[in-house]
């Protein structure tokens, strides 16, 4: 179901899609509060609360004789949910794809060891019934990508580590991103499906090396598959709608039965 946001929040997309499309560059001021109220529709407490939200997020400065001026995306909080929506309806960089890639491989693969070592029977449970979200989506259709997004989750959470949990809730728009385009791929889904169990089984083991390992590869696979997505040149999903589902095993099977 999509969120209806209000007028703050409408405001804040409006002004946060139109600075990291380009449309306000990095350096140079964004037009006065009356222009931008005669553009938006809105009043200057609108704007200015809008323009807050900037600050925080890194996209703005304001200050005495500097107005307020967009900051290199550098600066930028790639871990806001919107910052990351507002890049997906952009258009997605084969620079910020690179950037999720590089994170992952840095901080997933050491978690899922960590995991390994501290996870409880009710984080397995977890990552259990996420792992069979995702099967039953390619078996019999469904949201795979919401599941897959709670089985790496959960594994963070089974690190135990308050600053893993913390930055498993930030990572939640920049994997979702990761996944759209890696289960673009046709069969991509089914292809991965035997490598989170791997992990998932060397979790249980208690298996730190193996899982390490197991996470690695899954990673790099991902990666391939994003490569593939990005050498078709075809359109990219983007992580503002909902995410598609698939169709299924079982229900693409009837689809073919009822076309002979």
């Amino acid at each position: 179901m999509t969120k209806i946001k209000n007028v703050h929040g409408n405001t804040l997309d409006r002004l946060g899609e139109a600075i990291v499309a380009g449309r306000y560059l990095p350096g140079t001021a964004i037009p006065p509060e009356p222009t931008l109220c005669e553009e938006l529709g809105v009043s200057r407490t609108v704007i200015r609360e809008a323009v807050k939200s900037l600050v925080a997020k890194g996209l703005l400065i304001t200050g005495p004789k500097l107005g307020t001026r967009v900051l290199p995306s550098d600066g930028w909080n790639w871990f806001d949910p919107d910052v990351v929506a507002w890049q997906s309806k952009a258009g997605l960089t084969r620079e910020f794809l690179r950037d999720v890639q590089d994170m992952r491989r840095i901080v997933e693969p050491a978690a899922v060891r960590l995991a390994a070592e501290r996870a409880t029977a009710p984080d397995v449970a977890a990552i259990e019934a996420a792992y069979e979200g995702m099967r039953e989506a390619i078996e019999q259709g469904g949201d795979y990508v919401h599941h897959d997004l709670l089985f790496h989750q959960g594994l963070l959470r089974a690190c135990h580590n308050r600053m893993l949990v913390q930055m498993s809730k930030a990572l939640g728009a920049l994997l979702r991103t990761a996944f759209e385009i890696s289960t673009a791929r046709p069969d991509g889904p089914a292809s991965s499906l035997p490598m989170h169990r791997d992990v998932l089984d060397a979790v249980i083991a208690r298996a730190p090396l193996r899982a390490e390992q197991a996470a690695l590869k899954l990673i790099d696979s991902a990666r391939d598959d994003i490569e593939a997505v990005l050498s078709s040149r075809r359109k990219l999903p983007s992580v503002v709608a909902p995410a598609q589902k698939l169709k299924g095993r079982a229900v693409t099977a009837l689809a073919k039965e009822d076309t002979r």
